[in-house]
């Protein structure tokens, strides 16, 4: 038995972990794979307040032992659903949550915060994995001012890569924005301000096929998806902003979802479900960054600490 069980050990989940348990509370966080979530894969972090530069590694050890050392337990072992325990909660306390695991083990808490992240949509093509850190990247935001006076290129046909390559054009040389359709998702005044800019080009019906550099990107081949025509682009960074997928699917019995599948919730950190709080890139939101990420972890767990009394 615990007070809260945190499912997701990124930065939101072992924010959330720290907080709690410098609240006097006992956190016990469930991770399906390893601490960090996405920023482990982030070779520098240069935008996190008060941290001149670190490696996305480090950041995510730093966090994780600072959770460890405050009496937080990380487990790592799936969470597969959330069930209400049946019967009479004790005299002054909410009624008891029971998260089960992959494994088969049962957890039981007072509060459950959700911040199972969000991963980045992939093209899904090779090498796609080793190059990223290496000319590779998912968050423009995050690492377009390593590209500063050199040639990049967007993919995607949605705000996120119109924003991206508005964001880019004012650090890089040139900015090509690749998409595989005739017109954009987008919003059109960014799109109309993008296509004013002297130093964007669009590529259009056309796709990422091949990457090319050994060990760093050092190019992209593009294939016309109208006449089949192949195209050698030379890149030093490629940006894939083709959308992120949540990984909420297991708690959708518990907690409301949006048509994306993020969990319906406000600032507050709150769901519709009594005990239940969310924190991360896993709930609807406007932002996704690591401060924002950190930010809702102390929400979420300041809320649930408040829940429980």
């Amino acid at each position: 038995m615990t007070d809260v069980i945190i499912i997701g050990a990124g930065p939101a989940g072992l924010s959330a972990a720290i907080y709690v348990q410098r609240a006097g509370k006992k956190a016990v966080v469930l991770e399906a794979m390893t601490y960090g979530g996405q920023i482990v894969n982030t070779p520098e972090v240069e935008n996190y307040p008060g941290i001149q530069k670190i490696s996305g590694f480090e950041f995510a050890t730093a966090l994780y032992e600072q959770a460890v050392s405050l009496g937080a337990e990380v487990v790592f072992d799936r969470a597969v659903s959330i069930e209400e325990v049946t019967g009479e909660p004790e005299e002054g306390q909410p009624t008891v949550k029971r998260v089960v695991t992959e494994s088969g083990a049962t957890y039981e808490g007072y509060a459950v915060i959700l911040a199972t992240g969000a991963k980045n949509r992939k093209l899904g093509i090779d090498r796609e994995q080793e190059l990223t850190g290496r000319g590779i990247s998912y968050c423009a935001t995050c690492d377009g001012a390593f590209f500063k006076g050199k040639t990049v290129a967007v993919n995607g046909g949605g705000n996120t890569a119109l924003e991206d390559a508005m964001f880019l054009s004012n650090y890089c040389s040139k900015v090509y924005v690749i998409h595989r359709r005739e017109g954009f998702r987008g919003e059109p005044k960014t799109l109309e301000a993008l296509r004013a800019k002297e130093n964007v080009e669009l590529v259009l019906n056309a796709t990422v096929t091949r990457l090319v550099g050994e060990p760093k990107l050092s190019a992209v081949e593009v294939t016309d998806k109208i006449t089949g025509e192949t195209r050698s682009i030379p890149v030093e960074g490629l940006f894939i902003a083709i959308g992120q997928e949540p990984e909420n699917h297991d708690f959708e019995n518990v907690v409301a979802l949006d048509p994306l599948g993020y969990i319906s919730a406000g600032e507050d950190c709150t769901t519709g479900t009594p005990g239940v709080f969310t924190a991360g890139d896993c709930r609807t939101k406007a932002v996704r960054q690591l401060t924002t990420a950190a930010s809702d972890g102390a929400v979420a767990a300041l809320a649930a600490c408040s829940y429980i009394g």
